[in-house]
């Protein structure tokens, strides 16, 4: 049985420490602004299920990476459009440790939302069926 060195709460634990973290009501009055990207990197099943944020763009947590770097054949324009980048998931682990990878990518203006999607649906924030 192979024994991991760190578990996935220690690697959140230390994303948190070297990322910037916004609460939901932030992430609010930010969503419209046309200056920020608002980026949902839940799977694709999720979205379907619950919702999203309104108008937030979705970059499937798998492919974020590929996405982000101008040199794959992935890569989407809107990651290197200079505009602050919001990411959130579905409970705020997988943002925080996909804030800390763009950054090591050189994406400097990013940070995620405590809580992700669930602390959002809990304020009662609106939210955009997706189909």
């Amino acid at each position: 049985m192979t024994i991991i060195k760190i578990g996935i709460k220690e690697l959140c634990v230390n994303a948190e420490k070297q990322i910037e973290t916004i609460t939901v009501d932030d992430a609010l009055s930010l969503y419209q602004d046309e200056q920020v990207v608002v980026v949902d990197i839940r799977d694709i099943r999720e979205l379907y299920r619950d919702g999203k944020i309104p108008g937030a763009y979705h970059a499937p947590r798998g492919m974020l990476e590929f996405w982000v770097d101008p040199e794959s054949p992935y890569h989407k324009p809107i990651f290197v459009s200079g505009k602050r980048l919001v990411f959130y998931c579905g409970g705020g682990m997988r943002s925080a440790l996909a804030t800390q990878t763009v950054q090591m990518m050189g994406l400097k203006k990013a940070c995620h939302i405590e809580g992700g999607f669930a602390a959002w649906r809990k304020a009662n924030f609106p939210i955009e069926d997706v189909e």
